[in-house]
């Protein structure tokens, strides 16, 4: 009836035993299919007939599931005709694409139990094992797997440490980062190149100790490497990320002293630090230089200069720089067009942000739920809840709105008493797929209770059991404060406590049940020990 009718990872990265590394593969979780399964049967259809290692890697790579890439990667290997020689056995591209499909999946033990059984001849696949531990946020085991590329007889290559130093800084491990750096050549035998340098530089700058890396910088000649303008930028950046805008003005014109042409990622750094200051005089002066020295503001830049003005309560000059960035042709991002919105209606000025909303989805600006959602609850918060439906029916283009949405809207028309039209929305929502939370039903009983009507509120709190969707501390809260403004309710009381019991509340549930109970309904002693027999028996 309608609403309104009424694994744990081993140590060792990959050098394990045959058996263990069999083990491995048969516990992950989820397990890819045994061999035997398809040992006469190709896992795809159709089989290509004549299989390069191209066609293979594309084959890997073009599947969602990774299990079944991995039986792709099985079956070639080992049932495919002239499978056992070099042509695919041996052959970096198919590693390549069946380490880096495990390792977006995060099957890091069926990884390793490839590379136990493997000869592997090419270290791409163990760098693309590198990155996949980064992402992952394992930075010991992207350590462990560079320091053991040397034991399948390949020499480290600075791309390989360059991945290992990335990996660390991603993981936050910036004194990991800095201590295999100093030890490249030393202990690892791998020069490193001036990406490697400024990924360091990247370390000590987020580690906060921008003066190692002006030592860095520095010192960067010494050793054959000679500094670019990424190099500066990243110090300039750690700097501004300090605050030190003095120091951050002062690599600058050493760029600038340089005779290099900084680029708009420079000019950026710079304006951010200057905003994140407060300092918006010195960061539209910035933009200014950028634009006369031949640069224009890109799509970053200019979202920098509005989201500062949005945190400083400047919506003035947040939506002018807005209409610069989009008279330039500059999209911006749903998340920069939600903070603008956001803006303007803690300002009160709730119809302005739709004007600007609309304006924003006149220049092709992607529809989002979140900026919908926004707009909806500032509505609803100023008590504009037919509003706020015409603005969801406007805005959603069509699009399912978010349960967020639809339990912001319901929760505005029942503190309004609008339960009627509460009750329509409800069914839009469950018919769009959308389905209640504790929170959606707690607005509905809140709204029946506000308005003297606890017995739907009791019949909408049977049908959440009849749903699934277990109540919550401020289910019960909510119908004891309805049941304290009625008379006579002593069978409705029963039958909430009998829902209780049945749902196996929790202690915390409980004290908050009982002590509504205590002090807002006028029970007997009877009555009342009645209800503590039902807790405790």
């Amino acid at each position: 009836m309608s609403r309104s009718t009424h694994i744990l990872h081993h140590s060792h990265p990959f050098f394990t035993s045959a058996a263990t590394s069999a083990a491995i593969t048969a516990a992950a979780s989820p397990a890819p299919t045994t061999l035997t399964s398809f040992t006469v049967t190709p896992p795809v259809h159709p089989w290509p007939r004549r299989l390069t290692p191209k066609t293979l890697a594309s084959l890997i790579s073009r599947q969602h599931d990774p299990n079944l890439s991995l039986q792709i990667f099985h079956y070639a290997l080992t049932h495919h005709p002239n499978s056992n020689n070099n042509h695919l056995a041996h052959h970096p591209i198919p590693f390549n694409a069946i380490i880096l499909k495990l390792s977006r999946a995060r099957h890091f033990p069926q990884i390793d139990a490839i590379l136990c059984d493997s000869h592997i001849t090419d270290e791409q696949p163990l760098i693309t094992l590198i990155r996949g531990y980064g992402l992952a946020g394992r930075p010991k085991l992207a350590l462990r797997t560079f320091t053991r590329i040397e034991s399948f007889g390949i020499q480290p290559s600075t791309k390989a440490l360059n991945a290992t130093l990335n990996a660390l800084v991603q993981c936050k491990r910036y004194d990991l980062a800095h201590f295999v750096f100093k030890n490249s050549m030393a202990k690892f035998r791998v020069v490193p190149n001036v990406v490697s340098c400024n990924i360091l530089l990247k370390a000590l700058c987020k580690g906060n100790n921008v003066d190692a890396a002006v030592r860095v910088l520095d010192e960067m000649p010494a050793i054959g490497v000679v500094p670019n303008v990424v190099s500066y930028t990243t110090v300039l950046g750690g700097y501004a990320l300090r605050g030190d805008m003095r120091g951050a003005k002062r690599v600058f014109m050493e760029i600038l002293g340089k005779g290099w042409i900084p680029d708009a990622t420079t000019y950026t750094v710079l304006v951010s630090g200057f905003c994140r200051q407060g300092m918006f005089v010195d960061a539209i002066k910035v933009m200014d230089e950028m634009e006369e020295n031949g640069l224009e503001p890109n799509e970053v830049t200019y979202s920098v200069m509005i989201e500062a003005y949005c945190k400083g309560k400047k919506s003035g000059e947040a939506l002018n720089v807005l209409d610069d960035m989009l008279g330039k042709n500059h999209v911006p991002s749903s998340a920069l067009c939600c903070r603008v919105v956001d803006m303007l209606c803690e300002e009160g000025n709730v119809e302005n942000a739709c004007e600007v909303w609309r304006k924003l989805l006149r220049m092709n600006c992607s529809r989002d739920d979140a900026v919908t959602g926004t707009l909806v609850h500032w509505l609803c918060k100023k008590g504009k809840v037919i509003e706020a439906r015409k603005a969801l029916d406007e805005f959603g283009g069509g699009a399912v709105p978010s349960l967020l949405t639809y339990n912001t809207l319901i929760a505005g028309m029942c503190e309004r008493g609008e339960l009627c039209e509460a009750a329509r929305l409800w069914d839009d929502m469950v018919e769009k797929g959308r389905v209640p939370n504790a929170f959606t039903y707690n607005m509905l009983i809140k709204g029946f209770c506000k308005v003297g009507n606890v017995k739907e509120g009791i019949r909408i709190l049977e049908e959440m059991f009849e749903s699934g969707c277990l109540p919550d501390k401020s289910t019960y809260t909510i119908l004891i404060d309805g049941l304290s403004c009625a008379r006579g309710m002593m069978e409705e009381i029963n039958k909430v406590v009998a829902l209780a019991v049945s749902a196996g509340a929790d202690d915390d549930m409980w004290d908050i049940f009982l002590k509504s109970v205590a002090n807002n309904l006028n029970l007997n002693a009877a009555e009342f020990d009645r209800i503590l027999l039902e807790r405790y028996k």
